[in-house]
This record gives structure tokens, sequence and C-alpha cells, in this order.
């Protein structure tokens, strides 16, 4: 290892709570976080401007954008898009700038390919105590890793969760006291279209009081896109739902452990893979967190930790460095892990690299 640049965090990411509407809870988000918010919605437009030669758009032309996919929304989850309404209110910024920030990926028809998420679940088959634990690496532009934060949310209508988020985008990796956890990876379908944006689609999974709720806001129809979204219950129950903007397939794990990266693993979603053979990183990433996971049935926070900050083939490791500065498109690294206990409603997250940084535990009441 030569990376040299690594941030230590000698502090846990800060926690906020908020309750009330959907429109009171973006509000006190955006107050609370409104610095964060800020620099999130800079960074994007700096990597927009950054990669204009790949992406022939503009910061005007990302709002352009932006605004043909936040109608669809709108129409299907106005609750959403209140909490967006309110987080630009509160932290004082424009509106279509922070819509932007959340249909990043479908604004630039994901040509940005930051392929280096990993998620994973044992359930209590696989545990020392008997606890079921989801895990995520949440790997993205190092610009935006002091934007992490924690968040403790309940309004008025869902259960309440607690959810990891950065900057001025809607928390969706979290659990709620539904006993519900969902972590987001990155795939790549060739089926994108104008649609609800995956940020949205994914913040509705969040808030779902059932498993098969759960799945129907992952499959809600005119969604732009997909995320894989690994969707776990404190019962034991471990699924990985592949989405596309026209397809989904749903797998189940039968041995009691899950992985996920950023490829498509349902032969039918393979189908619709977009430049498949790109993706080689990823699948190192998804063998080796397999293996790693299903070598010991005694799982405990300690082992899924020595997991998330395993090193083969880094710096494109599950713990992942951003080694090379040059080209904006390849700087992509882990900026926070986290490892969610279902069973005892806590989550331990460690901010930025997991190898050089401690987990800390955020035990709040659901």
């Amino acid at each position: 290892m030569n990376d040299t640049s690594t941030i230590v965090h000698p502090a846990p990411p800060p926690l906020i709570h908020v309750k009330g509407s959907h429109r009171e809870i973006g509000r006190q988000m955006g107050e609370a976080l409104r610095p964060l918010v800020e620099h999130s919605i800079e960074n994007a437009r700096k990597l927009v401007e950054s990669t204009y030669d790949n992406l022939q758009l503009t910061w005007d032309g990302a709002q352009i954008q932006a605004r043909k996919y936040m109608p669809f929304a709108q129409e299907r989850y106005p609750q959403y898009v209140e909490e967006l309404l309110g987080m630009a209110e509160g932290a004082n910024v424009n509106y279509t700038e922070l819509a932007v920030v959340n249909g990043l990926e479908a604004v630039t028809t994901d040509a940005l390919h930051l392929t280096k998420c990993t998620s994973l679940a044992v359930n209590e088959n696989n545990t020392a105590d008997g606890h079921v634990l989801v895990a995520h690496n949440e790997d993205w532009l190092p610009d935006d890793e002091p934007d992490v934060f924690i968040v403790h949310a309940e309004t008025d209508d869902e259960p309440p969760f607690l959810a990891m988020s950065y900057g001025g985008l809607l928390p969706n990796v979290g659990f709620n006291a539904a006993g519900i956890a969902q972590c987001c990876d990155t795939v790549y379908p060739s089926d994108t279209r104008i649609g609800i944006p995956r940020v949205v689609v994914s913040r509705a999974v969040l808030g779902a009081k059932t498993i098969g709720k759960a799945f129907r806001h992952a499959v809600v129809p005119l969604r732009a896109a997909g995320y894989n979204h690994l969707i776990a219950h404190e019962s034991g129950e471990l699924y990985n739902v592949e989405v596309s903007a026209r397809n989904f397939d749903i797998l189940y794990a039968d041995d009691g452990y899950l992985a996920h990266t950023n490829h498509y693993l349902s032969p039918k979603m393979q189908e619709i893979e977009s430049e498949s053979d790109e993706l080689i990183h990823t699948r190192v990433r998804y063998l080796r967190a397999k293996r790693l996971l299903s070598q010991n049935k005694k799982h405990t926070l300690k082992s899924i930790e020595g997991i998330l900050q395993d090193h083969v083939n880094y710096p494109d490791s599950i713990c992942n460095h951003s080694v090379f500065d040059l080209d904006p498109l390849d700087r992509e690294k882990t900026i926070v892990s986290l490892i969610m206990d279902l069973t005892a409603r806590q989550m331990v997250v460690a901010w930025g690299n997991p190898c050089k940084n401690g987990y800390h535990k955020f035990n709040v009441e659901l």
C-alpha cells in the first residue's frame, strides 16, 4: 500500500435528529447541515464541469436534465420531493441544484461509472450471538467524504429510521423500526430512461413497513433505472433485489449470507447489463466478499469489520483507496463504512477508510 492520503477522522460523523412531516424533516436536515449541503452542490457542479469532455454536459444543462426527472418523483412520491424542498429551504440553496445532486446518476446517464460499493449480510444462523448483521462500504468521490452524516428521523407516516447519508442526498442506506435494512449498490442497465431517480426510489424503500412493501418500492413503475437493493429483515430474511428501468429479479440468501457489489448476479439481469466487460474490479470484490463470508459460521461485528477492511486487489479492494488523482472519474474511495445489527437495533460507523478509522456505535431508540 502506497496511499498516504487516507484521511483519519478522530471523531464519528455527526448525528442529527429530525422529526415531523416530510417537509419539516427536510427543513431540519437542511438547517443542521447547511455547509454540507452547500458543499455537495459545489462538488457536483465541479464534477460536471471537470468531465465536460466526457459527458458534454454543462451545469446549466444538468439542471435542465434534473427538471425532466423530478416530475416523475412528484407524481409517485410527493413526500420525498417535499423532503428535498424542505432541505433546500433549510439550507437556503437552489432546489433545482439540489435535484441535480439527488439525480446525478440519472443526469449523467451513468457515464461516471463509479463502481466500487460493497454490501453484505449474514443472518442469525451465521453469527456467534444469533444476531442479523448487514454491512456496507460506501465508495464515492473523496470530495464528499467531509459531508458524511448519520440521521435519526421520525416522520408522521413511516417507521422511524437510522441512516447514513452525505451532503444533500436523501438518506437511503440504513434500517427502520419495522426491522427492515437497506444497502444500495449502483448497477449499470442498458434500459435507462427519464423517470423517478434511483435515490428517491431507495429513500422510499427505507420507509417501508414490510418486506413486500420494500420490494414494491424498489420496482416502482416509471423508475429511471435501478440499484441493487440489498434488503434484510430482522427475522433473518435476506434478499438482493436487482433492478433496472424495466426489469428486476430477486435473489434469496438460501445459505444465510449475501453479498453484492456493482454488477448484476441474475442471468436475467445480466442480459441488459451495459458494458459488462468494464466491470472487472466489482467481480473481484464480490467473489472476495462471498468467500470471506462463507468461511465463517460464527460472524461477529469484528469479523464483518475485517471483511470491510480487506485489501485484496488494492486499491480497487473492498476497502477502496483513491491513489490516482489524474482522472476525475477514477477517484472514488470508501468514504464511510457501516454495520447494522438489526437484532440489537444498533449501527457502527467508520468515517472514511475502515482500515484507518475506527467504528463508532450509534444506538438510538427506534
